[in-house]
């Protein structure tokens, strides 16, 4: 009976990497399809008529009827979700590369302190997430709908 080889440590480290990288990208690709699907058919059905009555195509009708009026509907659930893409990523990190977060263990193995390494973890994904909320409100003022 022949054995297999076992993958070195470096290939078994890009195995991790692929396998999370993929993971989160098919997990949070669902759910965006998905926000975009009900996006485009919050927008009520006489646009469209009203375009192809108009004589426009239907690649332009989407482009320029359609995904306008569904861009408002979808963007507060898209900044939802991008929230929580950094939120998974985290737990990515830990897993695909754990060499990052072996640093903050020596460190505070060595010294003790393990309140200023989290900190440090914890300010990085508040910035980052604070980051996101304020471009996605930036685009959520931009993009009200202004009564008449």
């Amino acid at each position: 009976p022949r054995s297999t080889p076992k993958p070195s440590s470096a290939a078994s480290d890009v195995y991790k990497r692929q396998a999370v990288f993929f993971g989160v990208v098919f997990y949070t690709a669902a759910f965006i399809a998905e926000i975009v699907r009900g996006g485009i058919l919050a927008v009520p059905k006489g646009q469209s008529e009203a375009a192809a009555a108009l004589g426009l195509k239907r690649a332009t009708a989407l482009r320029r009827v359609i995904i306008p009026q569904a861009a408002r509907v979808m963007l507060p659930p898209l900044g939802n979700q991008y929230l929580n893409l950094t939120k998974n990523t985290s737990l990515a990190i830990a897993v695909g590369y754990s060499d990052i977060v072996q640093v903050g263990q020596t460190v505070y193995n060595q010294t003790g302190k393990t309140l200023p390494v989290v900190s440090i973890w914890m300010l990085f994904y508040l910035s980052c997430s604070l980051s996101i909320s304020v471009i996605v409100n930036f685009f959520n003022v931009r993009m009200r709908i202004v009564e008449r």
